[in-house]
């Protein structure tokens, strides 16, 4: 899949970076090679932004495993972690303030000071401004799918959504072409994942994991055995129907899918026999005040348990929450619900940036955090801003994202 052939998402045609960011700096890398149409004609190194964006931006993912692949000897990126902000959420009222607007545009949210002079984000996330030093927001992402389900699809495969065929997730692709160890899964998506594996086939499907909840036990339907039964029970089971298909065998004329899911649970049953899977399951193997720290919310949570699968060796982890229960489409009281949604928001991602650097990982592990497109520049009647997909913030860190700066403005 190569650079011409590949759809991305784009920013500000594609990206337009901020006057006063020093795009070369942002990716400090040599040898560069023109791969987006920047209005400044800036150039950046394909290679730093394959490694640090691509799983975000929806570029050559396919291209940039293979150079982490090679990379591996030599400590570059080995996971990534996807926060998906369910709704779209206001990129004016978070991450891109319009503070010097008329009333009906800067909205009721006042801006304040991050770590680094000249930028400033929303009020009620003084956690992330504390620690932009560890971050880079990416301001002006565009694209023109204002509709929820063909906008997540295209956020979360880099593709225009066609009928005609089914693009793969990015965990996905990287469970494809970068395995994790037979005992563990390689692709985790928590609480749900969206799109699926595609074209790939289901062998290539996350392991799907519900929400962890702050003081309950924690089950992974797949990985958590069933009451009273033994991983040598369990084993026994296995032999069992391993000998039915051995004698099935001969008389079956078997399609692909079928092969695939032979594949997919010989994958389930190394994972629910593996000490070291249900270990990193286990919350309550963490402090109480490392868990606190992330916050008694179930956002929080989930990041922690996104942490402990990436130290655990899982690659990829998709942080997907309902909107039931974490929703960004606020068509109507946008601030009030802001009001709750940001401070889980802030405490959580502002502790899961804080363990990935205090355990040395924030390096090796790409972090992106996005929504499927922003809101509109005017408040509606009802309180509220409506879909936007004209303008739209996405965060990233981890490899060689330089934290501390801006690109792109809306």
């Amino acid at each position: 899949m190569g650079i011409d052939q590949h759809q991305g998402v784009r920013a500000q045609s594609l990206i337009q970076p901020a006057a006063d960011v020093d795009v070369a700096a942002w990716f400090p890398e040599s040898g560069t090679k023109r791969i987006m149409n920047f209005q400044t004609e800036s150039t950046i190194s394909r290679r730093s932004l394959l490694q640090v964006g691509a799983l975000g931006a929806g570029l050559t993912l396919a291209d940039g495993l293979r150079l982490q692949a090679a990379d591996k000897a030599k400590g570059g990126l080995r996971s990534a972690i996807f926060v998906f902000l369910e709704g779209g959420p206001s990129h004016q009222d978070t991450f891109d303030l319009k503070p010097q607007a008329a009333a009906e545009f800067r909205g009721e949210f006042r801006p304040i000071d991050t770590s680094v002079a000249g930028v400033q984000i929303c009020e009620h996330m003084p956690n992330l401004a504390r620690d932009f030093g560890r971050y880079a927001i990416v301001r002006g992402v565009t694209h023109n799918l204002a509709d929820h389900g063909i906008g997540k699809k295209y956020v979360l495969t880099g593709n225009l959504p066609t009928p005609v065929l089914q693009y793969p997730e990015y965990g996905s692709v990287v469970a494809r072409q970068h395995p994790s160890a037979r005992d563990l899964p390689t692709y985790v998506a928590i609480d749900e994942a969206f799109v699926g594996p595609g074209y790939l086939g289901t062998q290539y499907s996350a392991l799907t994991a519900e929400k962890p909840r702050h003081g309950f036990p924690y089950r992974v339907r797949g990985v958590t055995l069933d009451d009273g039964l033994t991983v040598a029970r369990y084993s026994r089971q296995k032999q069992l129907l391993d000998d039915l298909d051995t004698a099935f065998r001969g008389f079956e004329n078997l399609d692909d899918e079928v092969r695939s899911l032979d594949r997919f649970s010989e994958q389930a049953y190394q994972i629910v026999s593996s000490p070291r899977t249900r270990t990193a399951f286990d919350l309550s193997k963490e402090k109480v005040s490392e868990s606190d720290r992330f916050g008694k919310h179930e956002f929080g949570q989930t990041l922690l348990l996104a942490c402990r699968l990436i130290e655990a060796g899982v690659h990829f982890v998709t942080v997907r929450l309902r909107p039931a229960e974490f929703d960004f489409d606020t068509h109507s009281n946008n601030f009030s619900k802001l009001r709750t949604l940001l401070p889980p928001f802030d405490r959580g991602l502002s502790a899961l940036l804080q363990r990935l650097e205090d355990r040395g990982r924030l390096d090796s592990t790409s972090l992106f955090v996005t929504g499927e497109f922003g809101r509109t520049p005017r408040v509606n009647g009802g309180g509220g801003r409506d879909h936007w997909a004209r303008a739209m913030c996405s965060l990233l860190a981890g490899g060689d994202v330089r934290g501390g700066t801006v690109a792109g403005a809306s």
